[in-house]
């Protein structure tokens, strides 16, 4: 397993204080839902005897509101979030305990550690939506879909499954392109135009796909097959 603490991590993880109730589910509920590592071995609370039938990851969960969906309508899956800003956590733990969803698990912190430890071929389908674009050209290697990642991904991704991405940013989405394209263990499944203008039926909406839609952009959806 790499040291995760041998690449930087670029972004927030705390906003504004949480809310007394928002607070009581990170004191009280997390500790049930939240993934762990035990040096090299991956605990996941509930699930060490059967694993569910399918496995998605979801990279940057923000608000959780498309993983939440997900799951709910997938209840015989299982769905890991990583996210590392605690104010997003918090809200995803508010959606399982309305929604009694028993088949999220969190792991609240950098993506990269975690997917680093877990065995290859492990998910059906992976989910980057709407990353942090970085537009600066400078900042371009924080970008959280490029070459140093890919290869995390591919390895923990089955052959046949699925890597979708989403993007508002026509640089990022040429980046994207560009780099998963180079990637011979990924192919590209579009065939039509609408396959990644139109957000697929199964995809629920982001608050991010949201905003960009008011906001007058056109949000891209990519797909590949692992190969």
């Amino acid at each position: 397993m790499k040291d995760p603490t041998s690449e930087r991590f670029y972004g927030r993880r705390k906003g504004r204080p949480l809310r007394s109730g928002r607070q009581r589910l990170m004191d009280t509920a997390l500790p049930r839902f939240a993934v762990k590592l035990d040096g090299d071995n991956v605990v996941i609370p509930g699930w060490a005897d059967a694993m569910p039938e399918r496995m998605v990851l979801e990279v940057g969960f923000g608000a959780g509101e498309h993983l939440a969906a997900m799951a709910k309508a997938e209840p015989e899956a299982g769905f890991i979030g990583c996210e590392p800003f605690i104010n997003g956590v918090a809200r995803l733990l508010s959606r399982i305990e309305e929604d009694r969803l028993e088949n999220v698990r969190i792991w609240p912190d950098d993506a990269r550690p975690l997917i680093d430890a877990l065995p290859d071929a492990f998910f059906d389908r992976a989910y980057v939506l709407f990353p942090d674009p970085w537009p600066k050209r400078r900042h371009r290697e924080r970008r959280f879909v490029g070459p140093g990642n890919l290869p995390r991904l591919a390895r923990v991704i089955k052959p046949g499954g699925l890597l979708c991405m989403a993007s508002d940013h026509p640089d990022y989405i040429a980046w994207m392109l560009a780099h998963v394209r180079a990637d011979r263990r990924f192919s590209w499944i579009a065939r039509h135009p609408d396959d990644w203008r139109l957000r697929p039926a199964d995809w629920p909406q982001t608050r991010y796909d949201a905003k960009a839609r008011s906001q007058g952009l056109n949000p891209v959806y990519l797909r590949f097959q692992r190969v």
